[in-house]
């Protein structure tokens, strides 16, 4: 089981490596600093702090006490399974359930809070996906593995299913210009999902599937214009750039500009990252690129679009226009 980790911690390595080098060489979307805005935030807070402190949630509070009063896994449903259709089992059926929830949260006002954050970044690149609501998470990763766990599957099945599923997030969220041509029909990849992250209408609903894009297909759901890329990326409303923020946003909404200038504290805490970063590269003028560059986004407003679904709050605009080539259906 230590060997199927280290084995599975060093592929998850070496695929940053290559997409982060890939980035760099052949970008989707050119000029998009490596320490780009949010990415110490997406780095240090979601990616190491919320992963680690979810996954003990996850498995030690929740789906081991499931265990032990239930025995689930005791029944071994799955446990005379090759290890290999026990892996392709659990993908499968998990993504199954990422393209219905992905786009439960997309239609209903109140989950779009749990999903919003993932959406907040206006530089998408192989880190964005990291940037998840503690909230989703905790629903997604405890349906993700308790089956695995009460159902018997081997051990190994949930380090390997872990990586797979994170060289699938740094995969459909990288900054790659790639052409996989009719695998597109079936792997979902950045052609795909760099759109569902636009700021386009025409894509308010589009494009839910996560490794599997014939699930985008087969539910008509998907959205793939011929040579033709976003022009804008995010929130069509201002978003918290916090990590903490981030997370009381979704339960009351507040400008944090506004809550700056009226607490001191709160304008204390707000700034001390970039003071913390300040004092260092004004010591090392080396580290100045750990503040990034700013990118120039030339749209303020979303991206409009004809197209038979909407935003929340707003009337049904006119059918889709001949130049889309997959309608894009009504919440």
């Amino acid at each position: 089981m230590h060997k199927v980790e280290l084995i599975t911690t060093a592929i998850l390595l070496a695929w940053v490596a290559i997409v982060i080098t890939l980035e760099r060489i052949i970008p989707y979307r050119k000029g998009l600093p490596f320490f780009r805005e949010g990415f110490w935030t997406d780095l240090v807070l979601y990616t190491f702090v919320q992963s680690f402190a979810l996954k003990i949630i996850i498995f030690d509070y929740i789906i081991q006490p499931l265990d032990q009063h239930f025995g689930f896994s005791k029944l071994h449903f799955v446990t005379g399974w090759p290890i290999w259709v026990q892996v392709l089992f659990f993908v499968v059926t998990h993504d199954f359930y990422i393209y219905w929830f992905h786009r439960f949260q997309h239609s209903s006002p109140f989950f779009w809070r749990t999903h919003e954050a993932h959406h907040s970044g206006k530089q998408v690149d192989w880190l964005a996906g990291s940037r998840s609501h503690a909230v989703e998470i905790l629903i997604n990763q405890t349906i993700e593995f308790a089956p695995i766990i009460l159902l018997g599957a081997d051990p190994m099945v949930v380090p390997i299913k872990a990586c797979i599923d994170a060289v699938w997030g740094i995969w459909i969220h990288c900054n790659i210009d790639v052409r996989s041509g009719r695998l597109q029909y079936f792997i979902n990849g950045p052609e795909m999902h760099l759109w569902h992250h636009a700021d386009h209408e025409e894509v308010f609903y589009a494009n839910f599937s996560t490794k599997f894009a014939f699930w985008d297909w087969m539910f008509g759901t998907a959205y793939l214009p011929n040579g033709r890329k976003p022009q804008k990326w995010g929130l069509p409303y201002v978003f918290p750039k916090d990590y903490f923020s981030q997370h009381v946003f979704s339960v009351a909404r507040f400008s944090e500009e506004e809550l700056a200038q009226r607490s001191r504290l709160f304008r204390a805490y707000h700034g001390i990252r970039g003071r913390l970063l300040t004092q260092l590269t004004d010591r090392l003028p080396a580290l100045k690129p750990l503040h990034g560059w700013p990118v120039p986004e030339p749209y303020a407003e979303t991206i409009p679009a004809q197209r038979p679904g909407g935003n929340f709050g707003h009337s049904p605009a006119p059918a889709a226009s001949s130049q889309t080539p997959t309608a894009v259906p009504s919440r």
